[in-house]
């Protein structure tokens, strides 16, 4: 689903990600690198949430921005972000989600936007992240999905750097400027895109969006009517799922466990566990540690 210029995704696309409680200089960093990257000829993608997405979504407008959501492309969330919202969509930017129209985002959402943001761009960038915080899962995968990752280094007494500055310690790209990312990935003119875009078009308006209702993420608009959910559908995914994430968090309870053992453990697909694993760490529920080894946070 997208709402305002998809043209917007055949550009050369980096991400920018961090701190929702950012500090002021992180706040600073975020606008430069996206100005300074929107005049390279970069569009830049975040995830329209507080402090540093928030930065780099207002410094870009201008040049091209691209905000992936958790929710409906029509669910503005947080709500101080509505303003920005709608200057991104009427302004040349761009809104876009794989969640249908009207769908208010939940925990369970997030972990796929996460993706989603990665897999866009030919970079992430974490301009500035605690040691445990849903920006570095962003960059494992980034990792994950063969792209660049790079941090700005941070004092090492502010906890809101400790992210960014054990990324850069376990070989990520240090990053002081937009020159420092535009070495590392290549102009934007001479960049290639090598991995298609999924959406074909893009409504100005909430009624025309709608008009496109079953257009999915990765789906041409057909004009058709959207599918109407079965009854009691939600409220059961919503039980597999805590039911899912208990299994999981018991059998962590003993020990530490590779992520290969839980799947064996639980006679689960490993596409089916994956995003739950997500979903877990980024609650702060789990954690992964030395060797690959997943822990109970707790």
């Amino acid at each position: 689903w997208a709402m305002g210029e998809v043209g917007l995704l055949q550009r050369p696309l980096v991400a920018l990600v961090g701190a929702r409680n950012a500090s002021s200089l992180g706040l600073r960093m975020a606008r430069k690198l996206a100005r300074e990257l929107g005049e390279a000829g970069f569009v830049v993608v975040s995830g329209l949430a507080r402090g540093i997405d928030t930065a780099a979504h207002e410094a870009s407008l201008e040049t091209g921005t691209i905000a992936v959501m958790a929710g409906g492309v029509d669910v503005i969330y947080p709500p101080e972000n509505a303003p920005l919202a709608g200057r991104i969509a009427r302004e040349g930017g761009l809104r876009l989600s794989e969640a249908a129209m009207g769908l208010q985002p939940q925990a369970r959402h997030f972990p796929q936007r996460n993706r989603i943001v990665a897999g866009l761009a030919r970079a992430v960038v974490v301009v500035e992240a605690a040691a445990r915080s849903g920006s570095l899962i962003t960059a494992r995968l980034a990792l994950d999905q063969g792209r660049e990752v790079m941090a700005v280094p941070g004092h090492p007494f502010d906890a809101r750097a400790s992210g960014g500055n054990m990324l850069i310690r376990d070989g990520a790209t240090l990053v002081r400027g937009a020159d420092d990312v535009i070495a590392a990935i290549g102009e934007a003119s001479a960049s290639v895109d090598a991995h298609p875009r999924p959406v074909t078009a893009a409504p100005d308006t909430r009624e025309a969006a709608r008009d496109r209702a079953a257009r999915g993420f990765g789906e041409a608009a057909s004009g058709a009517e959207a599918p109407t959910p079965r009854p009691g559908a939600d409220r059961r995914s919503r039980a597999e799922t805590f039911a899912l994430h208990q299994q999981i968090l018991d059998r962590l309870a003993a020990h530490p466990l590779a992520e290969d053992q839980l799947i064996r453990d639980l006679a689960v697909p490993a596409a089916t566990l994956a995003p739950h694993l997500l979903e877990l760490e980024l609650e702060g529920r789990i954690e992964r540690g030395t060797g690959g080894l997943i822990n109970r946070a707790d």
